[in-house]
């Protein structure tokens, strides 16, 4: 299969690797704290560690890094890293070729990659990995976060000692990055000291001055000669040992381009990480490591709804643009719905106070100082608003058009099953005067006046004599222009505060609702409030298309309350707001929680339309839905439900023990005695003083706690510092515990999201269709036994129609791209059909039963079922489904030893059996390996679900309540004594167990 363009290959590559499963000098970091105010969010976590897990297949599963290592290793790991993208499906061409037009370039390479022809292979270029995510989305503070990590593993002896290095395009983007390093550093040790690449010389003579220097530069002042503020590379090369990371540095995102081969070559014998908003290079696709897009954000729910206007394009039937007063129409739509959103905003504050934000509206312009600027036009227009100078005719017009698009054509982008809901009454009713008071705060119409702060160039601020409020901010670059040629007349106020209207612009006191410029002030700006942005003679040139994409991003951020940034219904559903909170104001806030886009000319609103588009994440990803199967769904099934423990294992008795390997035991042992002075742990690992005497209590065997499990199986670490923090951490652990038990509803949904990365899926849905309106046989038998006894068919059609009824099991087969898909009806499944493959690296669909150990149990099951005497007629009613551990939530908590927290172990099967009042729960992996991490999954099943060795009754709606858990093996004989009633080898016998 050719990889879509659009996919994202290396993060479907590493999906199975998992993070808590790594080795402890791996996944021992602290991956969620930045600063005193900042953490990362959960994407920006998954991002670090997809990061993480990339580097150890890389640096440690594919060729284990060793110190003082030759070149020759790294061409090794490359060959190695791309074959593994071969073995996961890479048949694209990803090679560099350069024709006769880009020899430079070729000779530039040749220097230092080997050429066959006029290509490079890409197996020399694949020691890289890219972000792709959204403007808004937090990519600094990923990057920061790695290096961080990058600092520790290189002191871990893990990954090479290479330098470590930051470009970006813009000046002010260094600035904010070095912002955002100084907020990092005023909380963290140690340090990052950052230093100009220009500096690298001197900082290499003092390296024991600053010995987490990481260094920067703008990337597109790095090129292959030296002027006065472009730099040569190769003043810098180092061999290629540079970790490099491009942080929206990808101009010029193909082969012809020589900076990027540049950064190429400086990390050759290093790592490349990229990250953007914008990636059109399919080699940045395939080797993205984590993708959270523009699309993703807002499916995810960390950002609002968008919806583009699109009624305007109705006049551009004669290839013309608006005439002005359809330009003050559009004007007085933004004005309008910004104006009902500011109503809605009032209703739910009264009905919950302190919730959400004041609603902008944000015009974003092209030219601000030319003759006829942009910006200037749509001014003209909201100063004519402003004096009244606009008839009823008009008003009423833009209100109904505006309502009659909201109706018609209710649909967001990216979000197919989401629809804006209006209230119409309101947005009917809407009158001159409301738009007056909401937008201009003013009763009457009146004139515009300025106020200025002499010491700023940079803003100017609106309002009405009618009012005492500011309304509108205009921040450019030099606002000394419009002062001297478009502003003579008005009467200007001087204000002295300090703080500037546009640095408040966030705060509760802020009465600006319009804000206006181009893009000088887009770049870093974090604002939750705009809800209408207006585009205005955008274009369609590159930098105008990143530019939309970008602005967009900054202008769906959501904060419903403070430091929380996701929609309503997704900080319900994650518990962080309370019942009555959502209650009372979830189906009013919508409008909030959406961005309303318009265009004043028609290439403004096509360049939006398009790029938003192809910010799906696959024009050929497709999203598939299989169905709840009706008599399974109507039985009643129950799942676990779980909660936090009311004490660390410091201080409770639950049975969990520290791994540690007979030699890293001594190590900790002789370190402990070492440091007899209890201050110098407390300083070195900020641990508590209780922990410090549990520690010495335990290693000297004061407290027979015996919370060590000595193993010799277990690989040593050989560092004392990363074995203490990490005992430390141990007895911070707060263990899971059994809440009880709740009705099925949407911990299983996995088949509601199946992904076809095919252009055309008509036959697969045409295939689950069938599944839908397949009978079960054994209903079309009880209806035709019915029919008999009623005397509508005679015995010989009776007879005729029970030959011509299905098999018990139905099978439909079909095959794309040479792998064929099995379609199976089970009548106990959760959800039918059930999609199976022999292939387990298809990789044109997602979310199917494809592991070989899960096909052949259900292979084995259906023959199983088929037999006449199999042990589930023993019961009242049985179903069961396939859990798919990335989606669902049904799962056994564990301590896991690695991660050295409580994991989740996702089994791969769940079934539900009653017999009379006894309730079977059983979790069935039949991939399990008796192997140290299945046997920690097995422990955290006991310490939950058995006592004293027996499994315990759980009392529930009338039911006596059993869980149950079985692994699967070729050879029981072979287990363990402890564990062997875990294991089984057929399915007779792990139901005979069942029973007994």
């Amino acid at each position: 299969m050719v990889v879509n363009e659009m996919r994202t290959l290396l993060q479907d590559m590493i999906q199975d690797i998992s993070f808590d499963d790594l080795p402890p000098s791996w996944n021992t970091f602290d991956i969620e704290s930045f600063s005193k105010s900042k953490k990362l969010w959960d994407y920006q976590q998954e991002a670090v560690k997809n990061a993480i897990k990339v580097l150890w297949k890389y640096f440690e599963d594919f060729e284990n890094y060793q110190e003082n290592e030759d070149l020759e290793i790294n061409e090794r790991r490359k060959n190695k890293f791309f074959k593994w993208y071969k073995d996961n499906g890479l048949e694209e061409d990803l090679d560099i070729k350069l024709g006769k037009n880009n020899k430079d370039k070729a000779f530039l390479l040749a220097n230092y990659y080997p050429q066959t022809n006029d290509s490079f292979s890409y197996e020399f270029f694949i020691n890289r990995m890219s972000f792709w995510m959204a403007t808004g989305s937090g990519k600094s503070l990923v990057i920061i976060k790695l290096i961080e990590i990058m600092i520790q593993l290189m002191e871990r002896r893990e990954i090479p000692p290479h330098d470590i290095l930051i470009l970006t395009y813009r000046d002010d983007l260094i600035e904010q990055f070095k912002n955002l390093v100084d907020e990092f550093n005023e909380f963290n040790n140690p340090k990052i000291v950052l230093k100009e690449l220009k500096e690298y010389a001197e900082v290499k003579r003092q390296h024991t001055l600053f010995d987490n220097t990481v260094f920067y530069y703008r990337s597109d002042n790095l090129s292959d000669e030296q002027k006065e503020k472009i730099i040569d590379f190769k003043n810098f090369d180092n061999e290629g040992r540079w970790y490099i990371f491009l942080d929206e540095a990808h101009k010029g995102d193909n082969e012809e381009s020589k900076r990027q081969h540049i950064y190429s070559i400086l990390s050759r014998n290093g790592f490349l990480f990229n990250s953007s908003a914008t990636f059109v290079d399919q080699r940045d696709m395939v080797t993205c490591a984590y993708e959270f897009n523009l699309s993703s954000f807002i499916n995810r729910g960390y950002g609002k709804h968008i919806k583009i206007l699109k009624q305007e394009i109705r006049a551009f039937e004669k290839g013309q643009d608006y005439t002005d007063d359809e330009k003050q129409k559009i004007v007085l739509k933004s004005l309008i719905l910004l104006t009902y959103v500011k109503k809605i905003y009032e209703e739910v504050n009264n009905l919950q106070p302190n919730m959400y934000h004041k609603p902008l509206l944000l015009t974003l312009v092209n030219s601000v100082n030319t003759e006829d600027a942009d910006l200037k036009l749509f001014f003209r227009e909201l100063e004519r608003i402003a004096r009244g100078e606009i008839s009823q005719n008009i008003f009423e017009e833009a209100i109904k058009e505006l309502l009659d698009e909201l109706i018609k054509d209710p649909s967001y982008i990216f979000e197919e099953n989401q629809k804006i809901k209006i209230d119409q009454t309101v947005l009917k009713n809407i009158t001159k005067d409301d738009v007056l008071k909401h937008v201009y705060h003013s009763e009457t119409h009146g004139e515009i006046e300025i106020l200025i702060r002499p010491s700023d160039k940079n803003e100017l601020a609106f309002k009405l004599k009618t009012s005492d409020k500011p309304f509108a901010l205009i921040k450019i670059g030099d606002k000394s222009g419009w002062l001297k040629e478009e502003l003579v007349g008005y009467e200007i106020q001087e204000k002295f505060e300090d703080e500037s209207f546009f640095a408040n612009l966030n705060l509760d006191e802020s009465d600006i609702n319009i804000l206006m410029g181009s893009r000088s002030f887009y770049e870093g700006w974090d604002s939750n409030r705009p809800n209408v942005i207006n585009y205005i003679n955008i274009g369609k040139r590159i930098d105008a298309k990143k530019f939309i994409l970008q602005s967009i991003g900054r202008g769906i951020r959501i904060e419903p309350v403070k430091n929380k940034r996701k929609r309503l219904l997704q900080l319900y559903n994650s518990k962080e707001i309370d019942q009555n909170v959502f209650d009372k104001i979830k189906d009013k806030v919508l409008p909030l929680e959406t961005l309303f886009i318009f265009g004043t000319n028609r290439d403004a609103l096509e360049t939006v339309i398009s790029e938003l588009e192809i910010e799906r994440k696959s024009e050929n990803e497709n999203q598939l839905s299989l169905f709840e199967n009706v008599n399974v769904k109507k039985e009643r099934l129950f799942v676990p439900v779980y909660e936090q423990a009311d004490a660390p294992v410091l201080k409770s008795k639950v049975k969990i023990k520290f791994d540690i390997s007979p030699d890293d035991y001594n190590l900790l042992n002789d370190f402990v005695k070492f440091m007899d002075d209890d201050r110098l742990l407390l300083m070195r690992y900020e641990t508590e003083p209780e922990k410090i005497k549990f520690l010495k209590d335990s290693v000297t065997g004061l407290n027979n706690s015996g919370r060590f499990n000595i193993d010799k199986s277990i690989k040593s670490c050989k560092n004392a510092d990363i074995i203490l923090q990490r005992y430390f951490n141990y007895l911070s652990v707060i263990p899971s515990e059994l809440e009880g038990f709740k009705p099925l509803e949407e911990e299983i949904k996995h088949f509601k999201n199946i992904k076809v990365y095919l252009k055309d899926i008509d036959e697969i849905k045409k295939k689950v269709e069938a599944f839908q309106s397949y009978k079960d046989p054994l209903e079309a038998e009880k209806e035709l036994k019915e029919k008999f006894t009623l005397g509508e068919i005679t015995l010989d059609q009776f007879t005729e129609s029970i030959k011509n009824t299905d098999r018990y099991f139905k099978e439909e087969i079909v095959e794309y791209q040479g792998t064929p898909l099995k379609f199976k009806y089970i009548p106990n499944h959760y959800y039918l059909p059930l999609i199976l493959s022999h292939d387990e690296k298809i990789n044109y669909i997602k979310h199917v039963i494809k592991t070989p150990s899960e096909v052949k149990f259900i292979e084995e099951l259906e023959k199983y079922l088929e037999l006449s005497d199999n042990k589930f007629r023993l019961f009242d009613r049985w179903a069961f489904s396939k859990i798919d551990e990335s989606l669902d939530e049904i799962y056994i908590p564990y301590y896991n030893p690695n991660s050295n927290k409580i994991s989740r172990f996702y089994p791969d099967f769940i079934f539900w059996l009653q017999k009379d009042k006894d309730y079977y729960i059983v979790f069935v992996d039949p991939k399990g390996t008796e192997h140290t991490s299945a046997l920690r999954k097995i422990d955290g099943y006991e310490e939950i679900f058995t006592q004293a060795g027996q499994e315990t009754v759980f009392n529930h709606n009338g039911l006596n309540i059993k869980i149950k858990l079985f692994l699967k093996t070729d050879d029981v004989s072979k287990s363990t004594v402890k564990y062997k009633s875990y294991w089984f080898e057929d399915i007779d016998k792990m139901i005979e167990r069942i029973i007994n």
